[in-house]
Formats: structure tokens, C-alpha cells, sequence
């Protein structure tokens, strides 16, 4: 692998410990994984901070660990569960500071709010300069396999799709699958 770590964020019901992270962390070894969370978990509530927030966490995360890491930003892949992943995703797209990262691992994409595909998160994708890896369930309500390859093709830079069948967003009992494929993706795309 020819990056130096990777950062995940974790979705909006979640934390840092989430089952597919510990599993990455575990398969990605001895790559570093920094697992974390946003400031709303870390001051123990459970709704999420405004965007404003939750980006300015990625950032401010992303320079701290490549810091500890003695990397740079350029160097790491960051990337998370749905909101984590989609706020990476528009750090790396701001058309003003965009964030210099060597790729983006976005599960279980929220492409749209559930049962609202009129309402798409989508006008950032166009910015995104960096190879980007998405893994999503089959059945996942917040963008189906056909809506999130759509999306796709606003992207001007390589990406990778897996669609995992027969699960939703969450991506239940899916790790070890979703690990063997970051890691292949890794191993091969950088």
C-alpha cells in the first residue's frame, strides 16, 4: 500500500467503535486506522452537530492524526460510515479549501433521505478529485445501487462500486466483506 493510514468518521447513530470500523482497523493492519468521533459523541449526545461543525471536525481531525502520524493529509485515505462519509466527502469537494487527501472510502453512502430520492446530496460529487470507494448495501433506502451509480457518474475522478446484496444501509453482519474489500481496493488503487 503506498498510503500512510487511514481516517474514518463514523454515521449519525453511531461512534468510533463501530463494528466495521474494529474489523478494518483489524484487516488493515499494520496500515494505521484512526478511528473517530465527532464532537457531538464525544460530549456524549446523540444529535448530531450542524454541518458547519461536523466538517471543521474532519479537517481539524484529518491534521491532527497525519501530525501524530508524522504524514501529511495527501498521504492518508479518509472516509466513514454514511454522514461521516459523506462530510469527507465534501471537505475534500469545498470549492473554496478543498481538503488534499490520496483517496475517499464512503459507506453506505446517504445519497438522499430515505423515501425523498428528489432530495439528493449530490452537488458536491462534480468537485471531487480524488479516487473514491463505495460500498453500499443492495437494498440501502438512502439510494439504490441504480441511483448511487447515477450519482457516479458526476465524478471526474476513478471510483469503485460494490453493492452488497440482500442488506440495507447498515450493512449488518457485512464487515469482514466490506474490510476484504478496502483493503483489495487499497492494495490496488494506490
Amino acid at each position: 500500500m503506498h498510503v500512510d493510514g487511514v481516517i474514518l468518521f463514523h454515521g449519525a447513530g453511531s461512534d468510533r467503535n463501530h463494528s466495521s470500523f474494529l474489523v478494518l482497523e483489524e484487516l488493515l493492519a499494520p496500515l494505521s486506522v484512526a478511528r473517530i468521533n465527532f464532537p457531538y459523541r464525544q460530549a456524549g449526545k446523540k444529535m448530531p452537530d450542524r454541518a458547519p461543525v461536523l466538517l471543521q471536525c474532519v479537517r481539524d481531525e484529518v491534521h491532527r492524526v497525519t501530525s501524530e502520524w508524522g504524514t501529511i493529509p495527501s498521504r492518508v485515505v479518509i472516509g466513514g460510515r454514511s454522514m461521516g462519509g459523506r462530510m469527507c466527502s465534501m471537505v475534500v469537494a469545498d470549492s473554496d479549501d478543498p481538503m488534499r487527501v490520496a483517496g475517499l472510502v464512503l459507506l453506505s453512502y446517504p445519497l438522499h433521505p430515505p423515501g425523498k430520492p428528489e432530495k439528493l446530496r449530490t452537488d458536491h460529487l462534480v468537485n471531487i478529485t480524488v479516487p473514491s470507494l463505495w460500498i453500499s448495501g443492495a437494498r440501502d433506502t438512502f439510494g439504490t445501487p441504480h441511483e448511487l451509480t447515477s450519482a457516479m457518474e458526476l465524478l471526474v475522478s476513478e471510483h469503485s462500486a460494490h453493492f452488497i446484496g440482500s442488506t440495507g444501509h447498515d450493512l449488518k453482519g457485512r464487515d469482514e466483506v466490506i474490510g476484504a474489500i478496502v483493503k483489495t481496493w487499497l492494495e490496488t488503487a494506490f
